[in-house]
């Protein structure tokens, strides 16, 4: 069934996309004197980031052109460098900057698997028909990922739910073109 492929998580809801583009990770501290800088990515495995060159960088509105010449996997992280940028006081000023590519530069996935950012916005129904809202976001957890659904117009309540991503046992169809998740999920569940 369904399967996910997180390209951007932020509280995966914080994932800056516009129609072309899409966050795969965000530049962290300055890491060293020569530059380089903690890189947070949002992509699974967390070292896919690293096989990307190009990105446009995006801070408080302002995008940037930037090129990553250096990245490894460091302790339990990683680190990069970008051409043009140092020093720590160069990173300073980026620190925070999404790290964006084309939405055409992502792998293609098989058929019933999907991108976070593809979910994003979809309704969730339940199987008796019910709407319980709209896919804020969704979260890593150590055993599965998990739907944040917030209420929207038409809901059946004003909750909030966190809606476990487990195919096949909650997640029954996912229908992107018609805009909705189906779920096997009661209203009352866990409020």
């Amino acid at each position: 069934m369904a399967r996910l492929s997180p390209t951007s998580g932020v509280s995966r809801s914080s994932v800056e996309k516009t129609p072309e583009l899409v966050s795969l990770g965000r530049i962290g501290s300055p890491y060293g004197v020569k530059g380089w800088f903690k890189l947070v990515s949002h992509t699974q495995p967390r070292e896919n980031i690293l096989s990307y060159k190009l990105f446009t960088g995006s801070l408080n509105g302002v995008l940037k052109a930037l090129e990553m010449d250096d990245g490894k996997p460091h302790g339990k992280g990683l680190i990069a460098h970008l051409v043009g940028f140092d020093t720590p006081e160069d990173i300073r000023q980026i620190t925070g900057m999404d790290l964006m590519v084309p939405l055409s530069d992502l792998p293609r996935l098989d058929a019933g698997d999907y991108y976070w950012h593809q979910l994003a916005g979809l309704q969730v129904i339940n199987i008796a028909g019910q709407l319980l809202g709209r896919i804020d976001c969704l979260m890593e957890t150590g055993a599965n990922d998990v739907m944040v659904v917030k209420p929207c117009e038409g809901s059946v309540d004003k909750h909030q739910r966190l809606i476990p991503w487990l195919p096949d046992q909650v997640i029954v169809e996912v229908d992107p073109d018609s805009d909705s998740v189906k779920v096997d999920w009661e209203a009352d569940y866990l409020i």
